[in-house]
This record gives C-alpha cells, structure tokens and sequence, in this order.
C-alpha cells in the first residue's frame, strides 16, 4: 500500500534563525490516526502546517504521491483539511450553514452539490439542526465540531488537528474523542492530551526540539516514564 503522506529530510527555520525542525523523515499510511506529542516548542504544529503548505521548509512532502510544490498546492490543500486550535479561526460567516458551505462554493461548486456537501459534514458531526444557527453563540465544543464540518465539506482524504480538545470541559472532550473516533479519515494530531493518546491514536510520534526522538505504538510510548520525562511530557 503507498503511504498517504510521506516527508523526506524536512527542516524548517522561521525567519528569525529558530530551527523548528531538522529532518523529519515520517510515512503515513490510509487510515492511520497518529498522535504528534511533545513540549511546548517541540514543532507539532510546525509539522502540521507543512502538511498543506501554511508553511513551506526544505526537504520533500507528497501527499497521495503529489509532490508539495507551487504547482500542486491547491491539489494537496484538497487533500489536507486542517483543523485549527481556536475554531474562532475558522468560523467568520453569520450562520453556521454558511461557514460550512465556504469551502465547497470556492471551489465552484453549483448550489445542489453545495447543500449535499453541507448536510453530509453537519450529520457526520451530529450537528444537522444547527445550520442557521450563529456559529459565536455556540459553545466550546460545539464550536470545535463546527469548524471540523468546515472541513469535511471538502472531503479531504486526510485531517490534521492542532490541540482539538485544548479549552473543552469533560464532556464536550468526549464527544469530541467520540466523533473522531467514528471518522474514517487518516489522521495527524498534534496534542498534550495523553489520555487522549491512549483513546484514539494508536500511533503516536514524539518530537523534541524538531527532531522525531520515537515513533511506536501509542502505549508503548505512554508507558516508557523515562522517555516522557526526558522529553518534557511529565
């Protein structure tokens, strides 16, 4: 099986000399859900923003065997949905049903396939009533649901989240950890929620100071105190 995502000697440095990653080799395979953990300042969302060329390093990036270039850009950002921290940073329309058909009507979309894209996302968040509803009167976590049907309406192949359960109470973190659970898409998470971790990805990939220091399965890594000490994580 190809990998859906495959990096090759990544580095990245931000403008004032910072080394935020350094060489990061990394195969994806359909389907996988992987955790990216690691410190504050270890890279994860660096990493993440590479994935649809929010940020663009030395090295090489394919994505479903499209190489990350000027040219193939807009073809991988259809492929990439990215799912940011604050939601706030994606929902901007009046009503819900408008954020979530943004997506779909840039891409030309005539208004029927528009209305099926934005019913199909809305019920795979379980969020079908809410579609004239305000998006900045809803709470946290349904907030959070929200901007991941923003996505979905794009049908990519692939979801990366940056902190998707940062903000939430209890409940509104479980049925977060629900909801993606029941997507089938592969699945790159950056996050400090170990629980989390041990729920939902079976992967996971440790990161310290933009290097990749382990890259196993999740409980393996969970359970080794020595190494999750060590790399500022307990």
């Amino acid at each position: 099986m190809e990998p859906v995502i495959e990096i090759s000697n990544l580095s990245f440095s931000y403008p004032d000399g910072k080394q935020a990653l350094e060489g990061i080799n990394l195969l994806v395979q359909p389907g996988e859900k992987i955790a990216l953990v690691g410190a504050n300042g270890a890279g994860k969302s660096t990493l993440l923003y590479h994935l649809n060329g929010i940020f663009t390093g030395s090295g090489m990036i394919r994505v479903n065997q499209l190489e990350l270039n000027k040219n193939n850009l807009p073809r991988v950002r259809a492929l990439v949905g990215l799912v940011f921290q604050n939601p706030d940073d994606q929902l901007f329309s009046p009503t819900v049903y408008e954020d979530v058909a943004y997506g779909p009507t840039y891409q030309g979309l005539d208004p029927h396939t528009v209305r099926e894209k934005v019913a199909l996302a809305l019920k795979a968040v379980h969020m079908e009533d809410y579609a004239q509803r305000n998006p900045y009167h809803l709470s946290s976590g349904e907030k959070k649901k929200i901007a991941i049907a923003t996505v979905l309406s794009m049908q990519p192949q692939i979801l990366a989240f940056d902190e998707p359960t940062a903000g939430l109470d209890p409940r509104a973190r479980r049925e977060l950890i629900d909801l993606l659970l029941e997507l089938q898409q592969t699945m790159i998470i950056a996050t400090h929620d170990m629980n989390m971790v041990e729920q939902l990805t079976p992967r996971t990939i440790l990161l310290n100071h933009g290097k990749i220091v382990a890259d196993g399965p999740s409980l393996d890594i969970l359970r080794n105190d020595r190494l999750l000490m060590t790399n500022g994580l307990i």
